[in-house]
């Protein structure tokens, strides 16, 4: 969102609000022309995109906690970008395993081994029955919501189209979940459409041709840096921004210190509820624009603590999706291994978890 006032083609005063990922490339391409304030409310810039940094005797291991992974297929412009600053890169790994019931019921999608990392999983019919309804939405979903948008919501077409139970709550929702960040049982109400078509561009409804994901060697934070360094010296740190108002000759904003700036340009970087509270002249339909959209608030922890992790080892993955049962949490629980998805050079195993149904262990937080 970006707010204008009249202008010459002089350089303008412009205003980047956020430094996540969009704020980010919007300052990055602005200050090639123009003369440039970056408000940022946390102590870092970045956003999303955040590298912890674990000390192991003399070594220094770069673990990420937000932005992980990409593929050059689906994110072709961040692609471009990263090409552009020389930001080196590796290839990742992006296999998904469910631990349900208490670690009860467990598998991943690692192989024949990951899917029968539990042998009783091998005479299970909740196992089969997940395959074959596996098989089954593979084949036939991508057809199904190939035509116009119904409105039609994921639940809706699992229960029209009689999938079973183990399909659904021990696969469909628990990948959903582990996806969007959100619980499972609210995936029942995701809009088919949307959700088909996001599988089928990121090659779920297939097991061939699936995009080569790939991850920042050394953390996200050395693209951050390349991104940034243009234009670190006009960055405000720590700079939360308490109004904007649209005025005949600018846009007037005001932190969180009580200073005002005046711009010709204000880009507004950052999440719509934030947006909200920040404009003091909003629009009753930019408000209900703005106010359709709802976040999910969840709890990151990267800690070293395997009872996090699936209790059959072999059927760990890069992202397991851990639930008591997966209808019925209040939040998702999802743990990344984040040595399989960095390929970290440590002999301890590093986790970054999700709302962890249990608290790590303190000593390894």
């Amino acid at each position: 969102m970006h707010y204008t006032a009249n202008h010459s083609s002089r350089p303008l005063a412009i205003a980047v609000i956020g430094t996540g990922i969009s704020g980010m490339a919007a300052a990055w391409l602005l200050s090639k022309r123009h003369n440039i304030t970056v408000y940022e409310k946390n102590d870092r810039v970045g956003g999303h995109s955040n590298t912890a940094t674990i000390e192991q005797g003399t070594d220094r291991i770069p673990v990420d906690t937000g932005f992980i992974v990409y593929n050059e297929r689906n994110y072709p412009n961040l692609t471009a970008l990263f090409s552009h600053l020389d930001v080196a890169t590796e290839p990742s790994d992006m296999s998904f395993s469910a631990s349900l019931g208490d670690g009860s019921f467990e598998y991943s999608g690692t192989g024949l081994g990951g899917l029968f990392a539990q042998p009783r999983n091998l005479l299970r019919p909740r196992m089969w029955s997940m395959l074959r309804d596996l098989r089954r939405f593979y084949r036939e979903a991508s057809v199904d919501a190939s035509g116009t948008d119904t409105g039609m919501t994921l639940g809706d077409y699992l229960r029209d189209n009689n999938y079973s139970k183990s399909f659904i709550y021990d696969h469909i929702l628990p990948m959903g979940a582990a996806i969007w960040s959100t619980p499972a049982k609210e995936m029942l109400d995701y809009p088919l459409f949307s959700f088909i078509r996001f599988c089928d561009n990121h090659g779920l409804l297939q097991l061939k041709d699936r995009p080569a994901w790939r991850t920042v060697t050394g953390g996200s934070r050395e693209y951050v840096d390349k991104l940034t360094a243009s234009f670190s010296d006009r960055i405000l740190l720590n700079t939360g921004v308490t109004s904007i108002q649209r005025k005949p000759d600018g846009v007037m904003i005001e932190d969180r210190q009580g200073d005002i700036r005046w711009f010709d340009h204000v880009v507004i970087a950052a999440h719509a509820n934030e947006t909200l509270d920040m404009l003091t002249d909003i629009e009753k339909a930019e408000r209900q624009l703005l106010g359709t959209i709802r976040y999910e608030r969840n709890l990151a922890i990267l800690h070293s603590d395997n009872r996090l992790m699936p209790r059959t080892r072999k059927a760990w993955a890069s992202w397991n999706f851990m639930g008591q049962d997966s209808n019925i949490n209040d939040k998702v629980s999802v743990t990344y291994w984040m040595n399989r998805l960095q390929t970290l050079n440590s002999d301890t195993n590093l986790f970054v978890s999700l709302n962890p149904l249990i608290q790590p262990r303190e000593n390894s937080i």
